[in-house]
């Protein structure tokens, strides 16, 4: 109970002392605090130096060692950026948001509500999901949810989910998805690059020139409601400045091959990082299980538990 009250009171203090008064601030200030977080992390306080240069290695075996350390270093300067913006994202307004996060193709939204059928947006943790998932709520006008595991500070998960869902979105806790899809019309986003809590429970498919163990939840999902499949390319043009384009990958999910809709996924994500590599989140301890030996018979059973389900 004690110590409850001294994370409660801990985390409160740090919101509304420092981290709430900051996002007041222009982005131009802003930037200001990041230029100095590069600085530190380039040379005195490497920010998870180690888990970086083992996955930069492991994505990019065939560049030298020098290489690897620019993209590490140009990865510090996206991550502070990240961290202002994503402090500014707790007070942005909905005007300077649509400014700063710009839909290219609007006119794909007029497609996908004629085939009313819920959504399934799909991204990765590339360039600045944070105004992703505050943004969507701008794109489509309803029924709109973010589905995500709640962080482990009880306090700072009620803020930031207080913030996220401020112009219409509704967070919803990973566990109980269901919620976000009883609405037949329902759009819901899905960050979906993590690495799984299990190396059994998942797919293992090549990403990034590595066998790589994947989330399979949103082809479940995917599934389950025959969605429509989007996936959101975010690119990066000017500082503080995003263009986002939505590209539909399947329109009846229930019409690809077991794994293909991962497949898909997992390509136009590699497709981004390869063209901007550092925009991605490397401190992610992305590769840290392995393949299990007797793979190709898990594998089996759950393709057929799969297409006993949905084909």
């Amino acid at each position: 109970m004690v110590a409850r009250k001294i994370q409660f009171l801990s985390g409160a203090l740090l919101y509304y002392g420092l981290v709430l008064p900051l996002s007041y601030l222009p982005l131009w200030i802003l930037y200001g605090f990041a230029h100095f977080l590069h600085l530190l992390f380039c040379t005195i306080l490497p920010y998870r130096k180690k888990v970086i240069d083992h996955n930069l290695l492991l994505a990019f075996p065939e560049k030298t060692s020098k290489e690897r350390k620019q993209i590490r270093n140009n990865f510090y300067r996206f991550f502070t950026d990240l961290l202002v913006e994503s402090i500014k994202n707790l007070t942005i307004s909905e005007k300077e948001l649509a400014a700063r996060f710009q839909l290219e193709n609007p006119e794909i939204l007029e497609q996908i509500d004629t085939l009313n059928k819920p959504v399934l947006l799909v991204a990765g943790h590339y360039n600045n999901w944070e105004w992703l998932i505050t943004s969507q709520a701008l794109w489509f006008k309803q029924d709109n949810y973010g589905i995500g595991m709640p962080l482990s500070h009880p306090f700072w998960n009620n803020k930031l989910t207080q913030r996220r869902e401020r112009f219409g979105l509704k967070v919803v806790n990973a566990n109980n998805y269901q919620t976000a899809f009883a609405n037949k019309n329902a759009k819901v986003l899905v960050l979906a690059d993590q690495a799984p809590s299990s190396s059994e429970n998942c797919l293992w498919l090549p990403f990034l020139g590595k066998e790589s163990g994947v989330i399979f939840g949103p082809e479940y999902m995917a599934n389950l409601y025959d969605c429509i499949v989007v996936f959101a390319d975010i690119s990066n043009y000017k500082r503080g400045y995003y263009s986002v384009q939505l590209e539909i990958l399947v329109e009846y999910s229930l019409t690809l091959p077991y794994q293909e809709l991962t497949r898909l996924h997992l390509q136009k994500l590699e497709a981004q990082i390869l063209k901007n590599p550092a925009r991605w989140l490397w401190s992610h301890k992305r590769w840290k299980h392995q393949k299990p030996a007797h793979w190709a018979q898990t594998s089996q059973t759950l393709q057929r538990k799969f297409e006993q389900k949905f084909r």
